[in-house]
């Protein structure tokens, strides 16, 4: 029996088995198994060079976002209208097969656009391009997910399973699980938080379908059998996406409103450029990009650059950016913006900044 066959195999008995009190260890194995099965799949014994491999597009720009979806949809009339690239768009299927690459210039920054070949059901499998266009989705900082408004969810309901069984998660964020391997001394389990989804026993019976008989586990919050799994498994990417359903002057204004209210959503028409000033503005959200105006002594901050950072960013970070020899020198910084009580503040490496601050940094 091949591995398809095995994984076919479990997801119908997962599929038939009652969720209870009674079966939740049964079905940990089984989910166990399942990601154990799908990882080799990914990765073939023996050839492990074969497990990144994508479209060779060097990373550009100050984000990298992937817009993939199925065949048809209007990937690359978007990647026309919004980049001064040209990606071939057709009435009929896989008029892409490659990847090209397009950047987007917005507020100041490069952000880095590619328009991957349509995905078919199955892909996770290898069908089609799946696999490649997988890893290259696995390398960017956002997804963007197209999708056929006149389909309703469907598409993105077999999308999300798709990127799901190859271990990437859209819009979740990472399980806050310390997990590591010892030599010796048996399974040490411990949680911060009351569980109700998961105990010792079936965190036993998951690292044991793992050989995995000595290791230290630490629930710092209630989560999932699949949860855990991930954590074991090490290799999954947590994505941030936006769904964009195109064609919305297709279908009536009640659809429109619904979608349009679903979390993560944005409404567009590539053909009437309808509502793209807006994916725009939740690109720059999603990205989690701000922008930081340098400034020397006795000169006026230069507002015509500026760097391209992500949110949360510290001094520290913009010396870096700034030159990479800066830090040796560094002395203080003067800080305008938001992130200050003050304008100017004088402050240190781990001071966060904010969009559109200005900082002078200051040498021995």
């Amino acid at each position: 029996m091949g591995i398809l066959d095995r994984i076919s195999e479990i997801e119908k008995e997962i599929a038939r088995t009652q969720k209870n009190k009674a079966t939740e260890y049964h079905l940990g194995v089984l989910k166990a198994k399942l990601a154990k099965y799908r990882t080799q799949l990914l990765e073939p014994p023996g050839k492990k060079g074969e497990k990144g491999e994508g479209f060779d597009v060097m990373k550009s720009g100050d984000a990298r976002v992937a817009l993939i979806g199925f065949p048809s949809v209007g990937k690359s009339t978007l990647l026309n209208t919004l980049t001064c690239t040209f990606s071939e768009s057709a009435s009929y299927e896989f008029t892409t097969l490659t990847c090209i690459p397009g950047v987007i210039e917005y507020q100041g920054a490069n952000i880095q656009l590619l328009d991957l070949p349509g995905i078919i059901e199955g892909a996770s499998q290898g069908k089609g391009r799946g696999r490649q266009v997988i890893a290259v989705a696995r390398t960017s900082d956002l997804v963007l997910m197209m999708c056929d408004a006149t389909k309703g969810d469907l598409q993105k309901h077999l999308l999300e399973k798709e990127l799901e069984s190859v271990g990437i998660r859209l819009n979740k964020k990472k399980p806050n699980i310390y997990f590591k391997q010892k030599k010796g001394g048996g399974l040490g389990f411990n949680s911060t938080c009351p569980l109700t989804k998961c105990d010792e026993k079936l965190v036993q019976m998951i690292l044991h379908e793992y050989k995995i008989f000595n290791a230290e586990v630490l629930f710092r919050e209630d989560c999932t059998p699949d949860e855990l799994i991930d954590v074991i498994c090490g290799n999954r990417v947590y994505l941030p996406c936006i769904y964009v359903y195109n064609k919305i002057d297709q279908i009536s204004i009640e659809e429109i409103n619904r979608i349009a209210h679903e979390p993560h959503s944005v409404v567009v028409s590539c053909n009437m450029k309808l509502n793209l000033d807006y994916l725009l503005e939740k690109l720059w959200e999603y990205l989690a990009l701000i922008r930081i105006y340098t400034k020397k002594r006795a000169e006026p901050p230069d507002f015509a650059g500026g760097l391209i950072l992500r949110r949360g960013c510290t001094v520290e970070h913009v010396s870096h950016a700034i030159h990479r020899t800066l830090i040796a020198a560094f002395k203080y910084a003067l800080v305008w913006g938001t992130s200050t009580k003050y304008s100017p503040q004088r402050v240190g490496l781990q001071h966060v900044m904010n969009h559109e601050d200005v900082i002078q940094v200051i040498k021995k």
